[in-house]
C-alpha cells in the first residue's frame, strides 16, 4: 500500500498548563540541589515543539494550539483547533500522585482518548499508536491507554489523544522534565505514531537528507527551518516557508553564535548544528560557546547540577558544574567535557540522589 502525503493532513500540538505564570499546583515537589520546584509545562511545551517540528520535517501541515507559555482555557484551544479544520490533535502533559509536595513511587507514562469525541473508535486507535511509539522510546512503565472525558479530547472535531509522559512527583521521573534527550524523543516518537495512524512514511532524522537553503527558497524544509530557529529565540516572523530577509538575518544570528561562517547559507554544518546531531563529538571547556554547550548545559541541569544560566556560553558556573559531576562520578575533575565524562552524563544513573 502506497504512503500518503504527509501535507493531505493538519496536525495540531498541544501543551498543558503554562509557567508564565505558572499555573498553579501543576509542578514537581522541591527538588534538591537546584532549590526550586519544576513545572509541568517545562516538560509539556518542550515535548510538543520537538513533535511539532519533527511534523514539518516529514511534511505535515501544524497548528501551534497554544504557542505562548500562558495558561489558556481549554474552550479557546478547542476553538483554535475547530477553527484551523485540524485532522488530529496530540496533547502532552504530566502526572501527578499524592499531596504534590512529596515524591513517591507512582510512575510511568499514561494514554488517553475520549469515548465522547465524535470519533470514539478512530481516536482510540490513534492513541493506542502514539502512546506505544512514545513507550517504545522512553524507557519507563507503561499504564496503559484508557478513557477520559476532558474538553481537549471530546469537545475537538478530530481525532485527538492525551499524552501524560511521567510522574511529576516520582523523583527520577521529575528529573527527566528538564532532560533535552527525553522530552525531543517524547516528541519524535508522537510523530511516528501520527504517520502509523495516517499511513505516512516516518523517516529517522539520522536519515533525513536536508537540502541546502538560502534566500528564495520555499517549501517544507524552510517552514522546518523557521520552526527551529524560532523555537530556539532567533526572530524570523512567521513560519510560512518562503526564506526572506527575516530568515536570512535569523540564520546569520544562529551561525554566528554557533562560530560558523554567517553566510546566510544552510548547508551541512549549519544544519548539524540546527538538529544538534552528536553534540558529544565535541570536546568542551570554558570559553566555548554554541549549540553542544547549550546541550551540556540542559543535561546538567537535569541532574541537578546548576550551571547557572543556560545561554550556550561555557562560563566560570558551567565549569564549577562539570567539575562536580566529575568528581561524583569517579572523574578526573578537571572541567573539560571529553569522551569520558561525555559518556558518563550519557548515563541517566549518573544524577543526583533525593536527599
Amino acid at each position: 500500500m502506497p504512503y500518503n502525503n504527509p501535507q493531505n493532513y493538519l496536525i495540531a500540538g498541544n501543551d498543558e498548563h503554562g509557567v508564565n505564570p505558572p499555573t498553579a499546583g501543576k509542578r514537581t515537589p522541591m527538588m534538591p540541589y537546584i532549590d526550586r520546584q519544576i513545572y509541568e509545562n517545562e516538560f509539556n511545551f518542550n515535548a510538543k515543539n520537538a513533535f511539532l517540528a519533527d511534523c514539518l520535517r516529514i511534511g505535515f501541515r501544524i497548528l501551534d494550539v497554544k504557542p505562548n507559555r500562558q495558561d489558556l482555557s481549554v474552550s479557546n484551544r478547542v476553538v483554535t483547533v475547530n477553527r484551523a479544520g485540524a485532522n488530529a490533535v496530540v496533547t502532552f502533559a504530566y502526572n501527578a500522585f499524592g499531596d504534590g509536595m512529596t515524591f513517591n513511587n507512582a510512575n510511568g507514562i499514561e494514554g488517553y482518548y475520549s469515548p465522547l469525541n465524535p470519533f470514539p473508535t478512530q481516536s482510540r486507535n490513534f492513541a493506542d499508536l502514539v502512546y506505544s511509539s512514545i513507550l517504545l522510546e522512553a524507557g519507563l512503565n507503561g499504564r496503559g491507554v484508557m478513557a477520559l472525558d476532558v474538553g481537549m479530547l471530546s469537545n475537538v472535531n478530530c481525532i485527538a489523544c492525551l499524552m501524560e509522559c511521567g510522574f511529576m512527583t516520582n523523583f527520577r521521573e521529575a528529573k527527566l522534565m528538564l532532560d533535552p534527550d527525553y522530552y525531543t524523543r517524547v516528541g519524535r516518537a508522537a510523530c511516528r505514531g501520527v504517520c502509523q495512524y495516517f499511513n505516512v512514511e516516518y523517516i529517522d532524522i539520522a536519515d533525513q537528507a536536508f537540502p541546502t537553503l538560502r534566500t528564495g527558497s520555499r517549501g517544507n524544509f524552510v517552514r522546518y527551518l523557521q520552526f527551529l530557529l524560532k523555537t530556539n529565540g532567533y526572530a524570523v516572523g512567521n513560519v510560512d516557508g518562503v526564506f526572506g530577509a527575516n530568515t536570512r538575518a535569523a540564520v546569520q544570528a544562529f551561525q554566528q553564535a554557533n562560530g560558523l561562517d554567517a553566510d546566510g547559507i544552510v548547508g551541512r554544518l549549519t544544519w548539524y548544528k540546527l538538529n544538534n546531531f552528536t553534540p558529544q563529538a565535541r570536546v568542551l571547556r570554558r570559553g566555548d560557546y554554541g549549540a553542544e554547550v547549550e546541550y551540556l548545559q540542559k543535561k546538567l541541569y537535569s541532574k541537578l547540577y546548576n550551571v547557572g544560566p543556560i545561554d550556550g556560553i561555557f562560563g566560570a558556573q558551567t565549569e564549577q558544574a562539570v567539575k562536580e559531576f566529575q568528581a561524583e562520578n569517579g572523574l578526573i575533575a578537571d572541567g573539560i567535557v571529553g569522551r569520558n565524562t561525555w559518556a558518563a552524563i550519557a548515563d541517566e544513573s549518573n544524577s543526583r540522589p533525593l536527599i
